[in-house]
Order: C-alpha cells, then structure tokens, then sequence
C-alpha cells in the first residue's frame, strides 16, 4: 500500500452515490470484493455517532459503528485493508481502543491502517460527556496510553484514563499496526514532525497539498527523523462519463474524466502523496459504474505494490503494509 515516491489508490465507505440523502448501504460487501480484484488497496471508515444537522453528513460516517463494520468487511474480503479516517482517541478508552484493534489485527493480520485523530463532532463529545476544547491534550494523553499497552510488556501505566501495574494486554501484536495521525489532531508541526507512522491531511489542490507535505517532511528532519513515512489524502471524486472531460474543482475534489483524472493522479504522485483514496457520494453515476471504470483504466497505472518477502526491521510501521497490501 505505502512505497516512497509512488501511489497507491483506495475508497471511502459507503460505495454509493447517496449525495445528500441517506445511503442505503446495500452491495457493499459486492463493490468492496470487486474494488478487491481491481487492485484498490485499503476500504477507509470514519469514526461518527451521532447525526449532528450541522455537519452535511447523511451518512454519519458510514451509520454502522466503524470498527464493528471494519471487521465484517474485514470477514467478507481476502486482502483489501481497512483504513480508519480516523478513530477519534478522545472518545475511546485507550485500553479498551487497544483490546479491539489488537484483536483485529490478530484475526486479519495486516489489513488495519489504523488512522488517529482528535476529532470535531461537538455533538460526539457533549453525547459522551467529554470536554471538546481539551480535546487536544486528550488525543496525547489517549495515544500515549494506547502506544505503551500495544507494544510494551507489562506496562507501567498512570494516566487520567487509569492505572496498569503487573498486567499486560493480549493478545500479543507480532509487528506494529501502522498509525496514521489524521489532520493536525489539534498538535503543531514540531509534534507531527516526531510522531505517527505518516500522515493523512485533508484534499486541497496540488500546489497547497505540495506545500503542506514540504512542511511536514522539513518539520521531521529538524528532529532527525529520516525514516519514510506516507502521506494520504482522500478526494472526493464525480467521474464524468466523458474520458476527455478537463478537471473542475468540487467539494472537495474534482470532476474530471478519467484520462484527466489520471494526470492529475500523477502530479499528486509526483508531489509525494502515497495513498489517495475516492469518495464517490457526489457522482450522479452509480458507485459500481465508476469502480468498473477505474478499475479498468485508472488502477492498472497504480496498481498494489508486490509483497516485499523481506521487509526492512528499521520502521516496522511502514514496512508491514506494504508487505501485504
């Protein structure tokens, strides 16, 4: 899924063209088995509970609760990832967070691109009793917590979100489950510079995407950090049926036939994003439609990475993705 200088493509959940009204959630488990054998990489969830008015959201993420749906897509598919986009750490335990991912990863070794973030549903947060402007503080604290049960044995833990001493989690992780921090979770450079596996920012045109990906790379060498970490970024994509149909900006992304779909899939490659991956809730056209289309044209020009029967020791979070997805 992740090679430095190359690109690899995905989908957002739900695979529907619902626009502003609610999806129905029907033949997803049919477009995920054929985005599969197209060769898109990675199926990517969002984390939301409730429907807020406020937010243009008919799907309120995906309805379905993320990790639960995450491992039934999981079960229904042979290697397609799932990515998170990303789990809200404020409103998760950390321990019990790290219960179900490592158990996950146990069950599906491989396929959880586990994205992190602090969140802005203030409904989520007022629903759950969580301070939302704190949020910031939270999202360390809980990453903290999460990072020191996955992968220490028998941790010495004292947090506000509890106490571990002569205890640890299970079951055991065999390598790390890669964490993409999602947007700025509320940090500043600096700290997006030290932490995460690689980063997932928002969609924005090349020039500013290109900008903020020179920043974050700059801000990780002042410190020394000189492992390869990928960058991700969705689109919202409305795939004209005319290959020849120049890009226009949408929200979000682009309405652009696929032959300038693939230029411009190109100088997003060129710029250093290492994952894109589509959402097609504002196409007109039927979500099983474009995936034939894409797959047919666009994803033999970024195709999976072959397994790496060897990968490098040195960043076990980047090199386990690519060695399966």
């Amino acid at each position: 899924m992740y090679r430095e200088s190359e690109l690899t493509l995905g989908l957002h959940i739900p695979l529907e063209n619902y626009q502003t009204e609610t999806p129905t959630m029907a033949y997803q488990i049919e477009l995920a088995r054929a985005a599969e054998t197209y060769g898109f990489t990675t199926l990517w969830l969002r984390d939301v509970i409730l429907e807020d008015p406020h937010f243009a959201d008919p799907a309120v993420g995906q309805i379905y609760d993320i990790l639960i749906y995450a491992t039934h897509l999981l079960s229904q598919t042979n290697r397609i990832a799932i990515g998170t986009s990303a789990l809200v750490l404020p409103l998760r335990h950390p321990l019990r967070l790290a219960k179900e991912v490592a158990t996950i990863e146990a069950l599906f070794p491989e396929r959880l691109i586990m994205g992190i973030s602090s969140g802005d549903r203030q409904a989520d947060f007022r629903g759950l009793g969580v301070d939302h402007p704190s949020r910031g503080i939270q999202f360390r604290e809980a990453l903290s917590y999460l990072e020191k049960v996955l992968y220490e044995h028998y941790p010495t833990v004292d947090s506000g979100y509890g106490h571990i001493h002569q205890a640890t989690l299970v079951p055991k992780l065999k390598q790390r489950i890669p964490t993409m921090v999602t947007g700025f979770a509320q940090q500043d450079l600096d700290w997006l510079g030290r932490n995460g596996d690689g980063w997932m920012y928002y969609p924005q045109a090349p020039i500013r995407q290109l900008e903020a990906i020179n920043a974050w790379r700059e801000s990780a060498a002042l410190q020394n950090h000189a492992a390869f970490r990928p960058f991700s970024m969705p689109m919202h994509l409305d795939l004209a049926e005319d290959p020849d149909e120049e890009a226009t900006p949408i929200r979000l992304g682009f309405r652009v036939g696929r032959n300038g779909l693939l230029e411009l899939l190109k100088i997003y490659q060129n710029i250093g994003v290492n994952h894109l991956f589509f959402a097609l809730f504002d196409t007109p056209r039927p979500a099983n439609e474009v995936i034939q289309e894409l797959g047919e044209y666009v994803l033999p020009h970024f195709p999976p990475h072959r397994p790496i029967l060897n990968p490098s020791k040195k960043n076990p979070g980047t090199a386990a993705p690519g060695a399966n997805n």
